[in-house]
This record gives C-alpha cells, structure tokens and sequence, in this order.
C-alpha cells in the first residue's frame, strides 16, 4: 500500500445512506488505464489531480471530480434498470449499487434529456445534417447509445469538456475494444501543447476547450466541422453552473449568436434558500465546486428570462417533479415503481423541486422540440393564501436536549413527559425508548429502562390513551418488512427511580378479531364511542400496496377489532398524512394518494347512533396539498405544521383551519433563532399545555439525496397563541 499510496490519492464521497464509496483518483499516462484490481471499491478510470495547480486549477479539477461522482451513480442506475445503457459501464472499474434515492435521482436525469434528445431528432428529421453540441460531456455515453439504436443518421455529436478530461476519455476509448468498435472511422489527433480535437470522426468529435473563451471554442469547433447554420442541440447538464454567472451567461449568449437553427437543453438545480437549498449549497462547497448561478436565477421563471434575454427565441422551464409527473407515462411511473423497494418519498419530491429542465430554441424547426405540457397539469402550480399575520416564532427547546432523528413517533405520557419511539438516526435505526421530561431548568433526555416486547420499527404510531399509557402499533424495518403488532406501553410515576431513570414496559396486546395488516405511515387515533376508547387505525401503505384506504377500529376495554358500520363518501387512499381527534370523531388531512400525489383534503369521521359517518369538508381558499406534516385540533381548529409540497414556492409553515367555516389561511415560520436548515417532514409534534399554546416539533430531516444526511439538531418550540386568538 506505500507504493500505491505514492502513485494514488483516494478521495471519499458520501452517498445519501452515509455509505462510504471510495472513488480511485490516480495518474494515468497516455498508453492506457491501470485498474486497481485489490481495492474493494466503485472506482472511475482514473482522475488526473494537477500538481502545486493554483486556487482556479484546483476549483476546475474539483468540477472534473463531479463528473466521476456522476458516472458512478448513473452506472448504479443502469444496473438496476432504470435506463438501457451498455456503454456506462465502460467507464468504470467497478459497477458499484447505489441507494433507490439515487438510482431515482439519476433516473429521472437520464430520461429528462433523453426525452429532449428524441424531441429534437422528431423536429428535424426532414433535416439533412444534424448536430449535438455536448457541453461539459464528461464521460457523457450518448454518442455511443444513439450509435448501437441506430439513431446517429445524418447526426454528427460534439462533446467539448476541459483539456484534461478530453485526453482521459480519449485514452479510455482508444483502449476499450467495445467503445472503438463504435468508431470504425475515428482518427486521434490529440495535441499535447494546445487545447485541440482528441477525437475526430464522422460522426464524433472530442474536443479538449475550456468553454468560458469563446473565440477558442469557436475556433476549435469550426476546425472540427461543426457547421453553425445546421439544426444544432446543444446540452448542458450541471455544467455551466459551476462557472461563474457572468461566464456561464456568456456561454448561453454566444450559442444564441451562433447557432442560428438550435435547441438549448439545460440541467440544473434551483430554490437555493429553502433548508434543502441551503444543504444543497453547502455540499458543493465543501467539494469545492461552488453552484453561481443559483443567485441569481433561483428558479424556473427566472431562467426563462435569462435564456430570452441572452438571445433565444422561446424558452419553456420544468422542475422535475412537472416532468415526472406530466410528461411520463402512468406505465413508465409505474415501472420506476417496481425496480426496487423505495420509501423516501420526501426527499425524492424535494430533490426533483430543487432541479429543472430547461428547453430554449432559435429558429422555426427547433420551436417544435420544446417542452410541452398538458393542458391540465396533475401538479398545477398553486399560491399559498399567505395571512398578513407575522411569523410563528420556532426556537430550540428550553434545556436542547440533543435527538435527532427521522420516522419518530411520540405521546404526552403525563404533564412534562413525552415518549419516543422508533425512528432512524445517524447511526441506524433506534434500539431503545427515549423520553423528554420537563424540569425546573428546562427538558432533558431522561434515563430510560426500557423492558419487555420493544418494537423497533420506523413510521410506526404511537397513541396515548387514559392512565397515562399509550399504544404502539405498525412501523417497519425496511421497506420489504412492515410490522403488525400492536403493543401496550406503560410505566409507574410513582417508582422511586422516577426521578433518575424512567422504567418503560412493552408488552405485546393479545387482539381478537380481525384486525388490519401490517403496515407504516399510517394514523393510529384515539375516539371515545358509548362510553369506550377505540384505537382507529387508518390508510398507510405496505411493502406490497404503495396506498391504503382501509379503517380499522380496536377497543381498548377488551383488545377486539371491533367492525363499525361506516357510511359517507371514504377518503381517498392514503399515507403520511395526519389524522387527529375532534369531539367523538377524528378530522384526516393531506397525505400522499395514488400515484405519488399530495393531497390536501379534509375529512371528518363523525360519530352517530349506528357508527360513523365520512363527510367531506369544503376548504376556501383550498389549502396546498402536503404529507409528512403534523397537526392538531384546537379550539376548532386544525393547525397543520410543516410537510413537503410540490405546488408552491418555498416550505410549508403552518396552516390553520377553521373546521366551523372552513376558512384557510397560511402562516410562515420565523427559523431565525434556529442555526441549522430547519427540515419539517418525518417529524413528529406535540402539545405542551392543555390550552394547546405551545407546541414542541422533535426530529425530522432527511437524506438530500447525494449531498449527504441532515438531521434536526434538537426539538424546536412553537407558541401558538397568536393565531389562537386570532380570528380567521
């Protein structure tokens, strides 16, 4: 290993699981590419890093080192299924499998531009010459794709990426049989001193230009036989962010200028002050490949103007979750569905709402390949209906105890205790029971021993019921392992340990009757019907049904799953949403539906003589549909706290309902006073006094899809008596 260690510098990336995949970065000479054939690692053929390179060298060699991260995970995704390439593969070592958030991510990456590419050979196939102008390619295969589907007639593709990795991928083609197969005309005309064409053929070109000089891409291209009045598409995928905005908006200008018949297809992330923004920033500047121009064109609208500003005729701007939804066929969505197990539906909706696909266009021809949508959107963009009402006010918890986690679940044992369950953290999912109590000084984590039957399960329920107990039921273990058992919690205020040591008993309740299957992300909501306490059980989702919609009730008195006659119109299937107690009856809200989206009903389950009956409650303004959120009922009113949605601008803060007149206004947060990206979804709530004035939120957070785990430091409080007394 001294000897490698001297030929060789590893560098660690950070999937969105924290598993560690180690990336080889070595030297390489001309003649070929050495693999490392001892290293028990996903590497990418090697990275040329630049010797005593100065602060600007050293920023590109770090944008170099995204297209290796890039390569990886795309080469994952192929594995799996998600697209068809044989070429990818080439590229690597090793294939290495990377987590479903990521598979996804670079699905929907893939298929976004392979859609624009198809759209563009569409609108010009009367064309004689067509060109692909490749910025940035990298390790990029589409020459290589189109070549094996026969796609390439009268197509000529341009790749143009940094000298350096030019040289690398033209060493890597000129040794691998497979991928020089694909070019049985191609002659090498690297020049070692000056940037240059490494590749050229009739039907590829590799070129080593630094895109940000214009009269030298110019030239180089027109040396290649890039002809600049042929239907050109010209791709860009995370690329030109990397460059300074005044360089990257050059770019855009000067392909407007000179590309008279052309299609700008454009990748790239936006939203960049949103908690998920924020983490989205600091990734890639603790990589060293700042993201610029974020700033000053932080969303789709604004990107639009640019491209129009910089000379192109027509632009139309898409944010990921528009075109997974709108432009992708149920059948396709459903295929993605079945490659393999997924249950982090908050970070895949926030990671594709902080990326967008862009298609701007000069000349009639290329008008046709823009992006269309339909004419009803099944994500239509909706404004929230913001009060003038000042921000609620969020601030760590007197005392900070320290718990961060995902997938809790929590109940108000007695006054100043709450218990938690479940829920992953940074090191796995949780082994033990954890309890805040409420001392003179503030809340702590109490000491607990925790005995008996303990469940140890994510997006479980856990629900307090009277004498100071609670009942667990549901959660999973992973996505293929739902769990069924329903367990009684208890413990004894009066054990003279109290006071240093909590002493938790689990015990599994012996039910009759038949009760539901198992499943996660449901609701478990206390009703008390003819003078007996009911555990009613609602929608969630199981390792086979991606939705449920089914209600079930268990009597506490004596532990049967009772059948209830239920009339009314039953809510649409559903999970992650919130269900909480009103009256003798339980008002639903919001969840993920059928198909992936949000909703943001409401339902009352109200009590009569024979049963219960559903009613729908009409909402004005309609709330924007959300999941993930918390809420409760007080005074009449359902306060919804946080969530994901994927129809508005921003985060979710706090709506508030008024169940009597279904009035419905949107309040934001204040986070002012908390020092970290504060992330409200896989969260969990409750009330600290019986008024319901305040409100504690513990855990939440998340894996932001490559740019590592960020988890909720500590619970944060919440003093709602603002919008208590206020009349809405």
């Amino acid at each position: 290993m001294e000897k490698q260690s001297k030929s060789r510098t590893w560098k660690c990336f950070q999937d969105q699981q924290e598993e560690r995949e180690w990336i080889l970065i070595g030297r390489i000479s001309l003649s070929g590419f050495q693999e490392d054939d001892q290293a028990a690692s996903t590497c990418v053929h090697s990275r040329v890093m630049p010797v005593n390179s100065k602060r600007e060298q050293g920023k590109d060699a770090a944008v170099q080192g995204t297209n290796d991260s890039s390569v990886v995970s795309k080469v994952s995704a192929a594995a799996q299924g998600y697209f068809h390439d044989d070429f990818l593969r080439h590229f690597v070592c090793k294939v290495s499998r990377r987590a479903p958030l990521i598979n996804r991510g670079y699905y929907v990456r893939w298929k976004a531009v392979d859609h624009c590419v198809k759209q563009f050979f569409h609108a010009t196939k009367s064309c004689s010459r067509r060109q692909i102008l490749s910025l940035g390619a990298g390790f990029d295969s589409l020459y290589f794709r189109l070549h094996a589907e026969g796609a390439l007639g009268g197509v000529t593709v341009f790749e143009v990426d940094f000298p350096e990795v030019a040289r690398r991928k033209s060493a890597l083609i000129n040794s691998n049989t497979c991928l020089k197969d694909a070019l049985p005309d191609w002659e090498t005309v690297s020049n070692q001193q000056t940037n240059a064409v490494f590749i050229r053929s009739g039907h590829y070109n590799l070129i080593g230009v630094d895109v940000r000089k214009e009269q030298e891409v110019e030239a180089t291209l027109s040396r290649a036989g890039l002809q600049w009045d042929a239907p050109t598409l010209v791709l860009s995928e995370v690329v030109l962010t990397y460059m300074e905005t005044q360089w990257s908006d050059a770019v855009i200008g000067w392909a407007a200028k000179l590309l008279s018949q052309s299609m700008f297809v454009m990748y790239e992330q936006i939203h960049p002050d949103d908690p998920f923004g924020r983490v989205m920033q600091n990734h890639f500047l603790k990589l060293n490949s700042t993201i610029h121009a974020l700033q000053q064109y932080p969303d789709t609208v604004a990107q639009v103007q640019r491209f129009i500003q910089k000379g192109w005729e027509k632009c139309v701007c898409l944010d990921m979750n528009q075109f997974y939804f709108d432009l992708l066929s149920e059948d396709e969505r459903q295929r993605v569905k079945g490659l393999e197990p997924f249950d982090e539906f908050e970070e895949w909706h926030q990671k594709c709402s902080h990326y967008f696909i862009l298609t701007a266009s000069k000349g009639s021809v290329n008008n046709q390949a823009l992006l269309t949508l339909p004419k009803a959107s099944s994500i239509p963009h909706i404004s929230p209906q913001w009060a003038e009402h000042p921000p609620l006010v969020v601030q760590p918890m007197s005392g900070s105890p320290s718990i961060e986690a995902v997938g809790m679940a929590s109940a108000v044992l007695a006054p100043g205790i709450i218990l938690l369950t479940g829920g992953c953290g940074r090191s796995g999912r949780d082994t033990a029971a954890r309890v805040l109590i409420k001392e003179k000084d503030g809340w702590k984590c109490a000491c607990v021993e925790a005995y008996g039957d303990k469940v140890v399960s994510l997006y479980q329920t856990l629900t307090s019921f009277p004498g100071g107990g609670a009942v667990l039921f549901g959660g999973r273990t992973s996505p293929l392992n739902p769990i069924g058992s329903v367990v009684s919690v208890t413990f004894d205020p009066d054990n003279e340990k109290f006071q240093s040591t909590i002493q938790l008993s689990f015990k599994n309740m012996v039910c009759t009757g038949t009760g539901p299957k198992p499943r996660w992300r449901h609701t478990s909501t206390l009703i008390f019907y003819k003078d007996k306490n009911f555990l009613f059980v609602f929608g969630g989702r199981t390792e086979k049904d991606s939705v449920l919609g089914d209600g079930h009730f268990l009597c506490l008195e004596d532990n049967h799953w009772t059948k209830m006659t239920v009339v009314g119109a039953v809510p649409e299937a559903r999970h992650s949403h919130s269900a909480c107690p009103n009256g003798e009856g339980l008002v639903i809200f919001g969840g993920l539906g059928k198909g992936g989206r949000p909703l943001g009903d409401v339902f009352y389950l109200r009590p009569t003589s024979l049963g219960f009956c559903w009613e729908t409650k009409t909402l004005h303004p309609a709330p924007v549909p959300r999941y993930s959120h918390s809420a409760h009922v007080i005074n009449e009113k359902l306060v919804v706290v946080g969530g994901v949605w994927l129809q508005a601008d921003g985060v979710p803060g706090v709506a508030v309902i008024n169940l009597n007149t279904g009035s419905c206004v949107e309040i934001q947060l204040d986070t002012s006073s908390v020092p970290w990206p504060l992330m409200l979804h896989s969260f969990c709530s409750e009330l600290l006094d019986s008024e319901g004035s305040e409100m504690v939120l513990i855990g939440g957070g998340g894996n932001c899809f490559s740019f590592g785990t960020h988890l909720n430091l500590h619970p944060l409080t919440m003093d709602l008596r603002p919008i208590l007394c206020y009349s809405y």
